[in-house]
């Protein structure tokens, strides 16, 4: 399948209808950014902009796929070029196209490219902008170096909610634990590490390496009170297992230890390490 025949598929299947609406993935294109705009993830974002690159009125959206960021910045007053290699009217630059005319925007334009074969007039840019998408890029180092050839000096380069796997197991599990990589194939991710030198190569000064427990934009749909209610219900679970197999002995704490060391300790939510294919984000600003 494609990416949009893989879109099209979950749209009809209600199994996937927590992950469509998660994703802003909605045929209905305008609900997407409604949802979007008002997400923690976007007004996170924006704060963060703003914190760092005050006035950053241009920007360029890398992979903006159905468009819920450009959109979204430029019912913020942005001007936005948006970027996808995808012209889909659906998922692609034609759904960014479909809702510029929608809702009358004469501030954002599209560009059916990839990231890496993208031309473009150089320093053009105050902020370039990528959501999900560095970790699709076939050549990282080009990826970057090439984006970053049209920011200004000095211009912000923040990409949200990219993969990060720490060896090639953990990368496999993360294909096989997806829940579309199965009909597209298109998944990936690569070493925190393999990201921060491609900045640094690209002449990009790192900022912030936001880790997946950092920040809302990482982890979402997830919430802390999520966490902390599955940990205390995990608590809960093997207490009582325990309980009905050992009788009283199963609820001393001495028990309760022994198993968490030996079989699943509730902590482990707590740690990246046990979300496979997390996500990080990075802020870094052009030398």
């Amino acid at each position: 399948m494609t990416w949009e025949e893989t879109i099209n598929y979950i749209r009809s299947k209600e199994e996937y209808a927590a992950l469509v609406d998660q994703a802003y993935l909605h045929s209905n294109l305008k609900l997407n950014v409604e949802n979007f705009l008002l997400s923690d993830e976007f007004n996170h974002t924006l704060k963060l902009i703003e914190q760092t690159k005050p006035g950053a009125l241009r920007i360029l959206d890398v992979g903006c796929g159905n468009g819920i960021a450009s959109i979204s910045f430029a019912l913020k007053g942005h001007e936005v070029v948006a970027i996808d290699p995808d012209p889909s009217p659906t998922i692609g630059t034609g759904a960014v196209d479909r809702l510029r005319q929608m809702l009358g925007l004469n501030n954002v334009m599209t560009i059916t490219s990839t990231a890496e074969d993208l031309n473009y007039d150089p320093q053009s840019f105050d902020l370039i902008y990528s959501r999900q998408a560095m970790h699709h890029a076939h050549d990282l180092n080009k990826f970057i170096a090439n984006c970053t050839r049209f920011l200004k000096k000095r211009g912000l380069f923040v990409t949200v909610r990219d993969h990060v796997i720490y060896d090639s197991r953990d990368k496999q599990k993360f294909f096989d634990e997806h829940p579309l990589h199965k009909f597209y194939h298109g998944e990936n991710a690569y070493l925190s590490s393999e990201y921060r030198n491609a900045f640094n190569l690209a002449g990009l000064e790192i900022l912030n390496e936001i880790k997946f427990f950092d920040s809302v934009i990482n982890y979402f749909p997830l919430t802390m009170s999520d966490i902390e209610n599955r940990i205390r219900q995990e608590e809960l679970l093997i207490r009582k297992n325990l309980e009905k197999r050992l009788g009283v002995l199963g609820n001393t704490n001495l028990i309760n230890f022994l198993y968490k060391h030996l079989f699943f300790n509730p902590d482990k939510l707590r740690d990246e390490r046990f979300y496979s294919g997390r996500m990080y984000s990075y802020v870094s600003i052009k030398k």
